[in-house]
């Protein structure tokens, strides 16, 4: 990968970074961060699961230090992201990375954040479901949210000239 293609994907991160945490108190529904959901599934789908699984986490950990959230910003995202990049690059299709995501947060990380809210910070009363109706909201939000704005842009003919660019384009992704 030549240098002009790493610097484009890192600017589009930073972007990214950038642009997720200040929209996450502006778009803020208590309990949820669709905003963080929006960002997992655009970073997915332009750059894959290895930079949505940074962008998350570094989203994360400037809302933990400049917003004071707590930990569930890293396990209400990163899961999100991985599971997002993984479904888009295995198939192609815009609805899988949305479904990565819902799967992977609404799911897997409302059910890891149990744990960490338990034995982390002490709440006791913390059920392993606890998590699970505001993580699906969100995502279902936020992740759909991040859908439209794909599709819009394929239907312009952008998304595939920004993935190019950012030498992520695969001929999966015309399925």
């Amino acid at each position: 990968m030549g240098n002009k293609i790493k610097n484009r994907r890192l600017t589009v991160a930073s972007l990214l970074i950038a642009l997720g945490f200040v929209l996450s108190p502006i778009l803020r529904v208590p309990g949820m961060a669709p905003m963080q959901h929006f960002i997992n599934v655009i970073c997915s789908v332009l750059l894959g699961p290895w930079y949505s699984l940074v962008c998350a986490f570094l989203i994360a950990l400037l809302r933990m230090m400049l917003l004071g959230v707590n930990l569930l910003a890293v396990t209400g995202g990163i899961f999100g992201a991985v599971l997002s990049g993984i479904f888009y690059r295995r198939t192609g299709k815009l609805i899988a990375a949305t479904i990565g995501e819902m799967i992977g947060t609404g799911i897997i990380g409302a059910i890891a954040s149990w744990p960490v809210m338990k034995y982390i910070y002490g709440a006791h009363e913390v059920v392993w479901l606890t998590y699970l109706p505001s993580f699906i909201m969100g995502t279902l939000i936020g992740g759909g949210l991040g859908l439209l704005f794909l599709v819009a842009l394929k239907k312009r003919n952008l998304l595939e000239d920004i993935q190019r660019k950012l030498g992520t384009y695969s001929e999966k992704n015309n399925l």
